[in-house]
């Protein structure tokens, strides 16, 4: 079903959210300040690649006042759009009985996209 769903998912606009995410990436990796946001970018678009079977938790080790602070910044400066967008697509999908599965994926992409600092993909 992971093999089937993600199939899916890359078809119907899976890999344009994630050329989105990695062009985004590249942006902010073009300056200095914005390097740290890029990685985050970048992981925001593996997980848009492949979606289904991975889990988001929080690091093990504690990521410091640092990581509370540069996900302020991103909230302010992108995560509440990017959490916006993919909360209406995953509304948008869960009206329809179907589109559920691909509706949590929106879900837990949006939980990312609110605070990617001190978190991980697994």
């Amino acid at each position: 079903m992971k093999f089937l769903g993600n199939i899916l998912w890359l078809i119907f606009g899976g890999f344009a959210i994630f050329l989105e995410y990695i062009f985004a990436g590249i942006a902010l990796c073009l300056t200095i300040i914005g390097i740290p946001f890029g990685l985050q970018s970048f992981k925001l678009g593996v997980l848009a690649l492949w979606p289904f079977g991975q889990k988001i938790e929080y690091m093990d080790y504690a990521p410091g006042c640092l990581s509370t602070v540069m996900n302020i910044i991103w909230f302010f400066i992108g995560g509440i759009w990017i959490a916006l967008t993919h909360l209406f697509f995953g509304i948008l999908l869960g009206i329809t009985i179907i589109g559920i599965p691909w509706a949590r994926q929106h879900f837990k992409m949006m939980s990312l996209a609110f605070t990617p600092f001190g978190r991980r993909i697994v």
